[in-house]
């Protein structure tokens, strides 16, 4: 039908369909156009945010690293040290122990231990154990003992697992190290006492740090360390002698291994003080040696200084032991033992004093004029109260017949000092005795010291719950009874005789040396509260009858003491354990009683008397006689002391007294009759029996 159109309308036709093309063409070209810039602008949009992100994101990152390098540059270095730095403690050298002489004590002995760093241990800890105990021979002790260390410690420190290896064990060890990891043989000092057990109870020993010990110190004071001072000297004195510790850097890597050392790091450790004490080591070796098989305590003083110049427990102990940590049954063993070689006899022992309290007595009679020097006493060989039949018998079964102060000191006269202490009544001994340094500790500077007794009225009302007879009093004219001391004790009171009321605190450190300076400082010696009271004429009354007991021809110790090159002054006595029938006459002889009821023997004396340089106490246990066994070792150790050898070569009791002449002391503290008379006689009481005419003086 189109073909019907004239050719006019057809063309007209098609022109208006190439105009319409040309339109829409332009259109579309314009649609390009303004999406082209649609997308310019858009990519430019982003590429601006896309700027402002990078440049708030690179403030952002150099503000960090200003923060990081600059303001906390500090911060962050000590961080990263950390991570590559370990601070390893340096334990002290611990102070040396010396004689008066320059003798050593106590001293830190080279040594290698087993020691393993749980850290550094791979792989399972039990079985690197199991394997190092099958190849070192561990026992179940050793593994028992690093535990109990291992939870103590911080992981990184190196824990000991055996200490003292003998040198064929550090061969084994080296021999196979590349089989256990973190676990090596360290060279160390080991504390180490030369003297052994002669001066265990003097200078103690170093132990283990136990739960307790940690309870109580100062952790960074020990770091390092595994030891501590447990008994003696190395106790008391235990600030002293630790030093402090120091520590060293090293360079660790992620792992924790040490690669390195980094020097000029870290801080030196302070080695202890070294102690010089007053002990004389050949006079205490003498006096253990003296003792021979006799169980017992000798404590020697220096009267003028109240230095301990030698202090015997015996027996003793080897310290060794404990150093390392003593196997339970080892320890058992020692505290079962019937000799009780842990007892330190000389400050915990307690002991009737035996006549050694008859010059204690002779003072106080003197002092409260209840004893007339010149007057003498009749002694049948017993002491009765008035109106009690039993009879308290003299150490001389037959008597000593007629004796004035200065013999009756001289012969050890119990019917003497019976009635002495009768006159004088409970309260004034006490009083004197209490002067003296009797029911107190001394304060000497080692650990655990122990008063003896000294029984008052009130005393007795509080621990026995009754009142105080006059057969107690009786009792205590010759050390019997409830009263006790201890060696030390014994020792300073008769210091005080010797100084005529004068003294000093016992101590045993002479001086302390810094060991890095070398500058050394001495103790002052601390004088005791003067005993006012008593006068000069008194201390030279007494004195002069104790130096008859070892010069005069009738005194106890005349035969250990007569050959002697210098004067002495002293007395002898012996504290019962068990007492006589009323009906035996006589001691039975000492071997023939059991050990544990055989008399204690006593000794105390000071010379010269002129000028006293050395006091000694000793208790001979379970020995007999004071002169017998007591004696010649104080004899020994005066010896020792002011000669510088030992003069008196016989200890045995036959060549020193003659056993029939003399029997021990002998007192009763039954209760029987003790309540016949209550309270103190104010007038003299007369002996027993009929005495014969007072010789003329």
């Amino acid at each position: 039908m189109n073909s019907r159109l004239p050719p006019s309308r057809r063309s007209g036709t098609a022109q208006i369909g190439r105009g319409s093309q040309a339109v829409f063409g332009l259109a579309e070209s314009f649609e390009s156009v303004r999406d082209t810039f649609e997308e310019k602008r858009s990519f430019t949009r982003r590429v601006v945010v896309a700027a402002l992100m990078v440049l708030l994101l690179s403030g952002l990152l150099l503000g960090r690293l200003t923060q990081i390098q600059l303001v906390q540059h500090d911060y962050y270095t000590t961080r990263a040290d950390d991570n590559r730095m370990r601070l390893i403690p340096v334990p002290p050298v611990r102070g040396l122990i010396y004689d008066r002489n320059g003798a050593l004590l106590a001293q830190n002995e080279p040594s290698f231990s087993l020691k393993l760093t749980p850290e550094k241990v791979p792989g399972g800890l039990d079985n690197t154990l199991a394997r190092l105990a099958e190849l070192m021979q561990l026992d179940e002790r050793d593994l028992a003992r690093f535990k109990d260390r291992m939870h103590k410690m911080k992981r990184y420190m190196a824990v000991p697992v055996r200490t003292h290896l003998s040198m064929e064990e550090v061969a084994r060890f080296e021999v196979n190290r590349y089989d256990y990891p973190g676990v090596d043989v360290i060279p160390e000092l080991a504390r180490d006492y030369p003297m052994a057990d002669v001066t265990a109870h003097l200078i103690g020993y170093v132990g283990g740090i136990s739960d307790t010990d940690y309870a109580n110190l100062n952790e960074s004071e020990y770091q390092g360390l595994t030891q501590i001072g447990k008994a003696g000297i190395e106790r008391s004195h235990e600030d002293e002698l630790r030093g402090m510790p120091g520590n060293k850097v090293i360079e660790a890597n992620a792992a924790g291994k040490r690669l390195r050392d980094l020097p000029g790091q870290g801080t030196l450790p302070a080695s202890g003080q070294d102690l010089f004490l007053s002990i004389d080591a050949k006079l205490q070796a003498v006096a253990e040696q003296a003792f021979g098989d006799l169980d017992g305590a000798a404590v020697a003083l220096d009267p003028k200084t109240g230095e301990v110049l030698a202090l015997v427990s015996k027996p003793g102990f080897a310290p060794g032991p404990f150093v390392e940590g003593i196997d339970g049954d080892s320890y058992r063993a020692l505290l079962e033992d019937p000799d009780r070689p842990l007892y330190n006899r000389a400050l915990l022992g307690t002991y009737p004093s035996g006549s050694t309290i008859k010059p204690f007595l002779a003072l106080a009679g003197l002092h409260f004029g209840t004893i007339n020097p010149e007057k003498p006493v009749f002694d049948p060989g017993y002491f009765q109260l008035p109106g009690v039949s039993r009879k308290y018998r003299c150490d001389k079964r037959q008597g000593h017949g007629w004796l004035a102060l200065d013999q009756a000191i001289a012969q050890s006269c119990d019917v003497y000092f019976y009635q002495a202490a009768v006159n004088l009544g409970i309260d004034r001994i006490d009083e004197v005795l209490n002067e003296f340094g009797f029911g107190h500790v001394t304060g000497v500077d080692i650990p655990n010291e122990k008063a003896g007794i000294l029984p008052t009225r009130e005393w007795k009302r509080r621990v026995r719950h009754d009142s105080w007879y006059l057969g107690e009093t009786v009792n205590m004219g010759v050390g019997q009874g409830y009263f006790t001391v201890t060696p030390i004790e014994l020792a300073l009171a008769a210091s005080r005789i010797a100084m005529h009321g004068g003294g000093f605190k016992p101590h045993l450190v002479h001086a302390m040396r810094d060991a890095q300076t070398g500058d050394q400082q001495a103790v002052r010696p601390e004088p005791l509260p003067p005993i006012k009271d008593i006068e000069e004429s008194v201390y030279a009354r007494v004195i002069k009858g104790m130096s008859m007991v070892t010069q005069g021809p009738t005194g106890t110790a005349y035969r250990v003491f007569k050959d002697a090159p210098y004067t002495s002054a002293g007395k002898t006595g012996t504290a019962q354990v068990a007492g006589l029938r009323q009906d035996e006459t006589y001691a039975p002889k000492l071997d023939t009683v059991q050990k544990k009821l055989r008399d204690h023997a006593l000794f105390i004396a000071f010379a010269p008397v002129e000028d006293p340089q050395i006091v000694v106490a000793v208790v001979a246990e379970h020995s007999g006689f004071g002169a017998t066994s007591a004696a010649p070792v104080a004899r020994q150790m005066i010896d020792q002391y002011l000669t510088g050898r030992v003069l008196y070569l016989t200890p045995q009791a036959k060549d020193v007294v003659t056993p029939q002449d003399s029997v021990p002391d002998e007192s009763d503290t039954s209760d029987e009759d003790e309540n016949a008379t209550n309270g103190n006689a104010q007038e003299p009481v007369q002996p027993g029996g009929d005495a014969p005419p007072v010789p003329p003086n």
